[in-house]
């Protein structure tokens, strides 16, 4: 059983037959609100059918795939908090959140895992202090490398949850739709009703409200 509980924030099978590279991405950079969560993932043999970028999926389709890799692969999810995305910065954050993935896959992991393959142009190397993998960037790799599409999708979901979650606690600004992105009916609210605790007070917007 890879999830024992409904707040595992990883699964790890015997992956010594396994390919152990790691596919990483994250979920949540540019909205005004909410955590930004980052998923790694080694994929199962055989794979799971289906994987691409979590964003040309349908939201059926990826619900479907999400739970198949957690059900087979070995992965773990990193969260940074919207706190900590004010004080260290957005690519910081993002830097730690897949930090913070990895690390919980390699604990988990009863071998060593690498290297690391990580969707978009930089990574944690160098730039936080906790990173000790071989890692490479691949610019469009969600839809490129099989586990970094896997990551997209565990990432993509295990935020939206989180979001459904905070928009019950905060139900004025329709994240429960919009994840905390700025569309027109989140920036209204916030004109309205001020920032809550969850949004980034660094962001311009948000900053902005807070001084209406």
């Amino acid at each position: 059983m890879l999830c024992e509980t409904p707040i595992s924030d990883f699964g790890a099978p015997d992956i010594s037959n396994f390919d152990a590279v790691v596919g990483v991405d994250e979920a949540g950079r540019g909205p005004l609100a909410g955590p930004v969560v980052a998923a790694a993932v080694i994929l199962c043999n055989p794979a799971p059918q289906g994987l691409a970028d979590s964003k040309r999926l349908s939201s059926k389709k990826r619900a479907v795939l999400d739970l198949e890799i957690r059900d087979t692969c070995a992965w773990a999810v990193g969260v940074t908090e919207p706190s900590e995305i004010d004080q260290i910065n957005i690519l910081q954050a993002t830097m730690e959140a897949m930090t913070r993935a990895v690390q919980r896959l390699s604990d988990a992991c009863s071998v060593p895992i690498g290297p690391v393959l990580i969707d978009g142009n930089m990574t944690p190397e160098g730039r936080r202090p906790g990173w000790r993998w071989p890692a490479r960037a691949i610019v469009g790799g969600d839809d490129l490398e099989p586990a970094i599409s896997a990551a997209s999708i565990v990432a993509k979901e295990w935020r939206d949850r989180l979001m459904l979650e905070a928009a019950q606690q905060y139900p004025h600004y329709g994240w429960e739709s919009n994840k905390g992105y700025g569309t027109r009916a989140h920036m209204e609210a916030l004109r309205q009703h001020g920032p809550s605790p969850l949004h980034r007070q660094s962001f311009a917007p948000v900053a902005q409200a807070n001084l209406l």
